[in-house]
């Protein structure tokens, strides 16, 4: 069965083929400290959204290589795309508390 969540006003909703992982990870570099979300990562080909790619809204920042994937009507951050890989905002889950996971914190503040 595969995972499926949205942002909060249903603009933008996702399918992914997979489980969600043991740990989520939490960066703590300016940016994501500031957005707050909770990353689960998958490969491009487990994700698919079940919306137009038209109702997101896209930021890259710093050397411009990942797209940080967000909804410009709710403002809730969907998921960040490195090319290799996805960095899906855990916390959009249905049925999935994202405060209840462990969590892998990466000190993105002092490593990039």
């Amino acid at each position: 069965m595969p995972i499926t969540g949205s942002c909060h006003c249903g603009a933008n909703a996702f399918e992914i083929e997979g489980e969600i992982p043991e740990k989520l990870t939490r960066c703590t570099c300016s940016f994501c400290a500031k957005r707050g979300a909770l990353l689960a990562y998958f490969q491009p080909q487990q994700f698919k959204l079940t919306t137009p790619a038209g109702n997101l809204a896209t930021y890259r920042w710093n050397s411009k290589l990942v797209a940080h994937n967000f909804c410009p009507t709710c403002g809730c951050a969907v998921f960040s795309d490195t090319t290799r890989r996805y960095a899906v905002n855990a916390r959009l889950f249905d049925n999935f508390d994202a405060a209840e996971a462990p969590v892998t914190v990466i000190d993105g503040k002092n490593l990039w």
